[in-house]
């Protein structure tokens, strides 16, 4: 397929492009196209390479503020953008779509699709500092959202209401797709395991995934004799202004209200070991956790806010708990871990509703049709 047009897709992390656009980018290559991907390096580049794909390192630091080394990041994807002449490129979070409509605007690249996976730690800062640099990165936003044929994604309608009602795009230009999709048939239904309740926060080990609100409804819980196992399961996050010590998640383990388990490679079989799934946090693009847990038969406990609430059915598939409340947190978790019934009747409803909004085929199969779309000039 020498001749067939190029797509990229652009983005932070090559793994996440593995867990998350891997279903997407086999159809986009089914449509016709010829697929690469841009990433900074990492193991998973191979895993791309095996799949068929195209891969391009781009060295850029996820949060780096240095302007001589910003500008010379962005230099690398606009000579890449020109190198390759993609017919659409595909990029996903902050700097990959600031940096990569900017370039794709000077190299002339003709159609650009940016997801808004979620407005991330900039958005949860109430301090003057935070607001500073919320409005910082909405400025860039306005500035570089500005590509004459484009369509912007996002994962939940208060994001994309938070870009439309500040003037950054038009309506028009926008959608609301729940998510990168979950595969159903990998992420099945499993029977409870037998013995004591296992809890499990599923997350990378950041303050803003409520990390910190978990371990104290665990201690909570365990002090008045609540039977349960109560597990964090991700690793730490270095790049992260949010992220956790390591010597702060070895010294709670330590303790014993809670287990932290690091990486976990396996989710399915995690979520196979345990009774309920919690995410307390703060704010979500699509909080693909909590999908993936609908879609094993687990119930859910998380919090009332965008990216999490989108994911559950409140009293059906879950429980919905105000932000940052121990107390509303733990006596959640407790009805649900001295309630067998209820866990099993709202892990039916989830697996359902998994299977009705969120299944991979249900969400590659909207995205093709906004490619398809913008590829053929149809608002």
């Amino acid at each position: 397929m020498n001749n067939a047009p190029c797509m990229l897709f652009f983005e932070n992390n090559p793994a996440y492009f593995v867990s998350h656009r891997l279903p997407l980018a086999r159809a986009v290559r089914d449509m016709g196209f010829a697929v690469h991907v841009a990433a900074m390096p990492g193991q998973a580049a191979e895993a791309i390479r095996a799949v068929g794909f195209e891969f391009h390192p781009l060295p850029f630091q996820r949060g780096g503020m240095n302007p001589f080394r910003e500008l010379l990041t962005l230099w690398r994807i606009r000579r890449l953008y020109r190198d390759l002449q993609p017919q659409l490129v595909y990029q996903v979070t902050i700097k990959p779509v600031i940096y990569g409509t900017l370039a794709a605007r000077s190299a002339r690249v003709p159609r650009v699709v940016s997801v808004i996976s979620g407005l991330g730690y900039f958005a949860l800062q109430d301090s003057l500092r935070g607001a500073l640099l919320r409005n910082l990165v909405f400025g860039f936003y306005r500035f570089a959202l500005r590509h004459p044929c484009q369509r912007v994604i996002f994962h939940n309608l208060e994001d994309r209401d938070a870009f439309v009602c500040r003037g950054i795009l038009s309506r028009a230009d926008t959608d609301v797709v729940p998510g990168s999709g979950v595969d159903m048939t990998y992420f099945n239904v499993s029977d409870e395991p037998a013995g004591v309740p296992v809890v499990v926060l599923p997350a990378r080990m950041l303050r803003d995934k409520g990390v910190h609100e978990f371990v104290a409804a665990a201690a909570a819980l365990r002090a008045v004799g609540v039977q349960a196992r109560f597990l964090l399961a991700g690793g730490t996050d270095a790049g992260n202004p949010s992220a956790i010590p390591e010597m702060q998640l070895q010294q709670w383990h330590a303790e014993g209200d809670i287990e932290w388990l690091g990486h976990v490679p396996d989710m399915r079989a995690l979520y196979a070991r345990c009774h309920v799934v919690c995410l307390p946090s703060y704010r979500e693009g699509m909080a693909k956790v909590l999908v993936e847990a609908a879609a094993c038969g687990r119930p859910v406990v998380t919090t009332d806010v965008p990216g999490c609430r989108d994911a559950v059915l409140a009293g059906e598939t879950g429980v919905l708990v105000p932000v940052r409340d121990v107390q509303e947190l733990a006596a959640a978790l407790r009805r649900l871990i001295e309630d067998s019934a209820m866990r099993r009747r709202m892990g039916r409803q989830g697996r359902l509703l998994a299977e009705s909004r969120f299944s991979t085929d249900r969400v590659v199969a909207a995205t093709r049709d906004i490619l398809h779309a913008l590829m053929n000039g149809v608002s």
